[in-house]
């Protein structure tokens, strides 16, 4: 594997190097980093031309520019890193890298991972249910989602998903017909997500439309909109629940290891609770806090599945690790909550709790967790424009390709051998459904990064996307370059990433 992994390397760093030389003069062509001052009528115009000529060395020509700035690319290998000073910023770009790019990540990260998780599980529910009414109603709705272009997305998300939702935490309150439509809505979604016969779905409906409107009510009569939370009740729900649906896909619910080390790990964690809470609160100034409750949550898992596991061990510590870390999720999700009501009283009345501009509140003092929630709430509306232009084309991809796999011949042997429905589905076809996906979702994620620069522009969020037009509005070339070398190395791990990911999802492939 490390052979493999360097000579992808070696090769896709010959493509980088041929793509910055590329890139680099069309952006030095493409107009004059002097034309501000030589309009001005600055008395020492002359002056600071001459500074900015002997700053950014223009008496040099490009193609030489060129090798002079990638020998300071070449010093990041050894630590001293230089790539240029931006007039733009009138900065190092390396500094303004480094405030850029962290705000970038979290958001095309959480979009992706949104997308993916969302995407495949409603595209794989659609071919299962092919031709149905829930199949055509994800088929116009992913169509719609497809071809609106992000901006519009985005002023849509400002008007219907911060504006009105924020007038709504101002006063949460819903008459008894908005819980009925509520209920409706949710007993007709999953009338259709189960399917089956009219009797089933007609039950289906109404279940699913008594808990969907009582839960609703619940929230609303317990003042939960105002001050919402998690709390040990809902752990416990959300743990049971996850531990359920991951025996349901690991195909393990009628299987004693599977049921000691997954509702095992949910114990412990549910057990760690109220320990966490004392912890979080003695170190609600460190950092690292929220990611060392995330790992030890999924090493909790993991240890589960390697203890109980036999035979079995590493793919029962995989999914213990995934019911571990979701726990863990739903751990730190529920300590940032607490937080809810301090952080409403900090940030300014105009803002609301779904800001609409910006990537953090501006002179917001408090803790990790205020951090992390404000975080949270800038992330929404920018991730969910990101989100639904992805969901729509990994729904399609996702109920393409399980509706091809379906019909391979082994998917019909295992069929024939008697295996149940969900069996084959999980085990035999879902695995092998995901590999065209793989190659969908790392061309997806420098398409991402790119839908990014606009989407960052419409929510004033300074990041990458604002370097990008900055420097390419004010033919900054140390600017630009800078963002296509961030942008390039991601892509090129993405692309590594995926091709392990092949191997993983197929014995067959070797990565060698």
């Amino acid at each position: 594997m490390l052979t493999f992994v360097l000579r992808r390397t070696l090769a896709t760093f010959l493509v980088l190097l041929a793509a910055s030389f590329v890139v680099y003069l069309l952006t030095a062509y493409s107009g004059n980093p002097l034309a501000d001052l030589i309009g001005s009528r600055d008395p020492n115009r002359e002056e600071l031309i001459a500074e900015r000529i002997r700053e950014l060395n223009l008496e040099t020509p490009v193609p030489l520019r060129y090798f002079s700035w990638l020998a300071g690319v070449g010093g990041c290998f050894i630590g001293q890193c230089d790539l240029g000073q931006s007039y733009v910023t009138n900065q190092e770009v390396t500094a303004a890298l480094a405030a850029a790019v962290p705000a970038t990540l979290s958001l095309v990260t959480a979009a992706t991972f949104i997308a993916i998780i969302l995407g495949i599980a409603v595209g794989m529910v659609s071919a299962l249910r092919q031709y149905s009414g829930f199949d055509y109603t994800i088929t116009f709705i992913t169509f719609v989602l497809y071809s609106l272009p992000v901006f519009w997305v985005a002023v849509l998300l400002k008007e219907w998903g911060a504006i009105r939702v924020n007038q709504f935490m101002a006063d949460p309150a819903v008459p008894i017909l908005g819980v009925i439509a509520f209920g409706a809505l949710g007993g007709l979604i999953w009338q259709a997500v189960i399917g089956g016969p009219a009797r089933r779905r007609a039950t289906t409906f109404a279940v699913a439309g008594l808990v969907s409107g009582g839960i609703l009510g619940i929230l609303l009569a317990t003042g939960w909109f105002s001050q919402p939370s998690i709390g040990i009740i809902g752990l416990v729900i959300l743990g049971v629940g996850t531990a359920a649906i991951v025996l349901l896909a690991a195909g393990g619910l009628r299987q004693r290891p599977y049921l000691i080390a997954v509702f095992g790990t949910v114990a412990v964690l549910i057990a760690l609770w109220y320990p966490l809470q004392f912890l979080f609160f003695s170190m609600r100034e460190v950092v690292w806090i929220i990611p060392l409750t995330l790992l030890a949550s999924i090493a909790i898992g993991i240890a589960f599945g390697l203890v109980f596991g036999g035979e079995n061990r590493a793919t029962l510590a995989r999914w213990a690790g995934i019911t571990g870390g979701v726990v863990g999720l739903v751990l730190i999700l529920d300590r940032i909550l607490l937080v809810f009501d301090e952080y409403s009283n900090k940030i300014p009345l105009s803002y609301g709790i779904i800001p609409t501009i910006g990537a953090t509140t501006p002179n917001l003092s408090g803790d990790i967790w205020i951090d992390a929630l404000d975080l949270i709430a800038h992330l929404i509306l920018p991730t969910l424009a990101l989100t639904l232009i992805s969901f729509a084309g990994y729904t399609r991809y996702a109920r393409a390709s399980l509706l091809e796999v379906m019909n391979q011949d082994y998917v019909r042997t295992a069929r024939a051998k008697g295996l149940s429905e969900r069996v084959v589905v999980l085990r035999h076809a879902f695995r092998n459904a995901l590999i065209p996906i793989t190659t969908i979702v790392v061309l997806d994620f420098g398409a991402l990064i790119g839908g990014a620069v606009i989407t960052e522009r419409i929510f004033g969020w300074q990041a990458m996307g604002t370097l990008f037009i900055n420097g390419l509005t004010h033919t900054d070339v140390n600017l630009v370059m800078g963002f296509f070398l961030i942008t390039g190395i991601l892509v090129v791990v993405a692309n590594i990433l995926a091709d392990l990911v092949y191997s993983a999802l197929d014995p067959r492939i070797r990565v060698s």
